[in-house]
């Protein structure tokens, strides 16, 4: 029969006494999980080390530890036994890329694990066009889990700060696709929805591309990035995303939100870097 022990989420929280133990041995004698799952567990980020008040996931079991260091182990069998899904890499310069995250993985992981991000996928999985497999990952912004669409790594210290910037100075312009709920009357040149949220401005450009089976078709540009703006701003407007069960109703479908372009002006390059998905991939195909 299969060990139920764990079924809910544990947190264990350890302090090393014994100079020159490893986090397997640490981890195995004060969980009583057996190797496999906690060298699983690590791999996917749920073990947490803490030394002179810097905290990192920490991943190696032969890993020695300082005496006196703090573990922390976020185990939820839920959680660790989720498969994540492929992303597709849309642009390469190098130090940064461009990807697709397909709905329901995450922009980064939780104290719980990070397998199942993007974030940690390209660090592990990512293909590059330029040769190189494996490089260092930051993030520079994020996507909701439940859309889908473009999303920007940076693959050092300095790109995520360019990158960062701008974000925050509103150089980035970023368009998106979404299903609305109903026949949404919007006029031909378009509406600006310009509403605060959480008391900070908040504006969103929308545009009508067509409406079919009680449902709008719409092309949107945000100004500003608060939180489930997008979400918020057409639910407000009586036509919530379909699929969107924090905003609108329960839908058959995921959240039918797609960000499908990006456009700035590279940083190093000076040169404008338009990366947009394939029209395949779009829902305006």
């Amino acid at each position: 029969m299969p060990d139920t022990s764990f079924e809910a989420p544990q947190k264990f929280e350890l302090i090393v006494t014994q100079a020159e133990q490893t986090a397997l041995d640490l981890l195995t004698e004060g969980t009583g999980l057996s190797k496999q799952r906690i060298k699983d567990a690590m791999n996917k980020g749920a073990v947490w080390w803490t030394l002179k008040g810097k905290t990192l996931r920490l991943r190696r079991a032969t890993k020695v530890l300082y005496k006196g260091s703090r573990i922390q182990f976020f185990y939820d069998e839920q959680v660790l036994a989720r498969k994540p899904e492929i992303a597709r890499l849309i642009y390469d310069a190098g130090n940064y890329s461009i990807w697709f995250k397909p709905p329901g993985m995450l922009s980064q992981g939780s104290q719980w694990g990070d397998h199942c991000s993007i974030l940690r996928w390209v660090e592990v999985n990512g293909q590059f066009s330029q040769g190189r497999e494996k490089r260092e990952c930051f993030l520079v912004h994020r996507l909701d889990g439940d859309a889908s669409g473009l999303i920007i790594l940076a693959h050092d210290s300095q790109a995520a700060a360019k990158l960062s910037t701008l974000f925050q100075a509103r150089d980035m312009r970023k368009s998106y696709q979404a299903w609305a709920v109903g026949e949404w009357l919007i006029p031909i040149q378009g509406l600006t929805i310009d509403e605060t949220l959480d008391g900070k401005t908040a504006i969103t450009h929308v545009k009508k591309i067509r409406t079919e089976n009680n449902k709008t078709l719409v092309d949107i540009n945000i100004d500003t990035g608060r939180k489930h703006q997008i979400r918020r701003h057409l639910a407000n407007r009586g036509h919530p995303i379909v699929g969107d069960r924090a905003y609108g109703t329960k839908a058959s479908v995921g959240l039918q939100l797609l960000a499908y372009r990006l456009e700035f002006i590279c940083p190093f390059s000076q040169q404008t870097v338009v990366a947009e998905l394939p029209k395949e991939m779009q829902f305006n195909c």
